[in-house]
């Protein structure tokens, strides 16, 4: 059973916080995969974590839907996935995910559980659900020993 912590959001600014502060905690070769519906906040809490990273300017992430990855830099680099439109988990790997997953940037993977067969097997995995029209709850697990740390940390 994975590590994990529920956090409630019940403001957008909470949301950017959390990801703000996960984005200071992440490291080199962190993976991230987020779940929850359309309109959850999928793609606000991965630009709120690109700040939390140092990246110069937020206003350039948006979501890969379309281009299926998107690359950003920072103080670590910043690979942001979606597996929204993917036919099937097989198309993620031909993406060539798991060499990213290998480097030292930091992989953000929108709609993560369409491709839980291909996500590494130590990741941080945040669960969104819509609480409200601008409340979430994130459930947050670690599957791995960095990953508990990063818990524990982001806990304090």
């Amino acid at each position: 059973m994975p590590e994990s912590m529920t956090i409630e959001l019940p403001t957008l600014e909470a949301t950017a916080d959390l990801g703000r502060r996960l984005g200071t905690l992440l490291f080199p070769g962190a993976v991230v995969g987020l779940v929850g519906p359309l309109g959850a906040g999928k793609t606000n809490l991965v630009r709120a974590i690109a700040r939390g990273l140092g990246i110069a300017d937020s206003r350039v992430v948006n979501s890969p839907t379309f281009v299926l990855i998107q690359e950003y830099l920072a103080r670590l680099a910043i690979y942001h996935f979606d597996a929204y439109r993917l036919r099937s988990p097989a198309e993620f790997f031909d993406l060539g995910a798991h060499e990213y997953f290998e480097g030292e940037g930091v992989c953000l993977v929108e709609w993560a559980d369409r491709v839980a067969a291909w996500m590494p097997a130590e990741y941080l995995r945040i669960t969104l659900e819509v609480t409200g029209e601008s409340s979430r709850r994130a459930l947050i697990e670690a599957y791995g020993q960095e990953y508990e740390r990063l818990i524990r940390d982001l806990s304090c």
